[in-house]
């Protein structure tokens, strides 16, 4: 299960939770211009918009958990299970296959209404990378810095949603969780003034009351509403530090701590890592479940028109300040 959402404060910020129960390998990935991407049934990009963000590499192929273009354009894929659904070719579409659906889509478009116009035409196709590596089951979020769609590929065909909400969890579909906020209304920052009855002196015993009713589990449907309310009532720094600061906040709120969530015994879906792009700056940022220190890295503090992609590992071993 995830989160991604998008928050506006001093720049334009883009990112996610990846939480599973297992690491991949990821690594922080930088796409450059020249790289050639070449894709199963499309003609081959041997130059596009450069990129960062959250892969595992196999074969010299970045598969991006999420990443951000030099122009902001970012996208990130959600665990979508039973509801995604993949198709045969279809020859009068243009066939991508989901694991080659990030680096399409930001190679070759600069904005939310760029990419929207080419899924008119996009068939996500059930082509996986190899033997060992199937299709996983997924649906994603892709956001400008001015606005935000949900693309969901199910049995009935390829959806795309305005996103006004710029915040993707995972099932069931996204036409359920933004409908299901409806049934939030109520819930507020400020404390609740008494509608129950004027004859009943009830006493607010606490700070935070108008936020009673805010589902607190981990499911996908509590953490939208969860990441939803902290968003939208998240004040909005005027620095780069605070704002990044800001959106980990908004992220730990859905986080999932290990031993939580068990989906077999002994074995736990957790944060494996939390990220936040500046959208505008290509920066990329990054927290671990073992190092909670934050971790930037800058696209543009790289060559970005070389051929070879430039990678990263992650900072695993926690950053501790030992003052005395």
């Amino acid at each position: 299960m995830c989160t991604a959402l998008t928050f506006n404060s001093s720049s334009h910020y883009f990112g996610r939770n990846l939480d599973v129960e297992l690491s991949y390998n990821e690594e922080i990935v930088i796409t450059p211009r020249n790289y050639p991407f070449h894709f199963r049934k499309m003609p081959s990009a041997t130059t596009h918009f450069a990129m960062i963000g959250m892969a595992t590499v196999v074969d010299d192929y970045p598969l991006y958990f999420d990443a951000t273009n030099e122009k902001g354009l970012s996208m990130a894929g959600l665990n979508f299970p039973d509801n995604a659904h993949f198709f045969p070719l279809h020859d009068k579409k243009d066939n991508i296959s989901p694991f080659e659906f990030i680096p399409y889509i930001l190679a070759n478009f600069a904005t939310v209404d760029e990419a929207r116009h080419a899924l008119t035409t996009i068939n996500l196709v059930d082509i996986p990378f190899n033997a060992s590596l199937p299709l996983a089951p997924l649906h994603w979020i892709i956001a400008d810095q001015q606005q935000a769609i949900v693309v969901e590929s199910t049995k009935d065909g390829l959806h795309v949603f305005q996103n006004d909400i710029g915040i993707l969890t995972n099932n069931p579909t996204f036409d359920f969780h933004r409908l299901n906020l409806s049934n939030y209304r109520q819930l507020s920052a400020s404390n609740p003034t008494n509608s129950l009855s004027n004859k009943i002196d009830l006493p607010a015993y606490s700070r935070g009351m108008g936020a009673i009713g805010l589902p607190g589990d981990l499911s996908s449907a509590s953490r939208f509403i969860r990441a939803t309310f902290m968003k939208f009532n998240a004040v909005k720094p005027t620095t780069e530090n605070l704002s990044v600061s800001q959106f980990f906040h908004l992220l730990q709120s859905v986080a999932m701590p290990m031993g939580a969530c068990e989906i077999s015994p002994h074995v736990y879906e957790y944060t494996l890592y939390s990220s936040c792009c500046n959208m505008d700056e290509g920066i990329y940022y990054y927290k671990l479940y073992n190092n909670s220190q934050i971790v930037a890295v800058h696209l543009f503090h790289e060559l970005i028109d070389c051929s070879k992609i430039i990678r990263y590992p992650l900072q695993h071993q926690q950053q501790i300040n030992h003052i005395n």
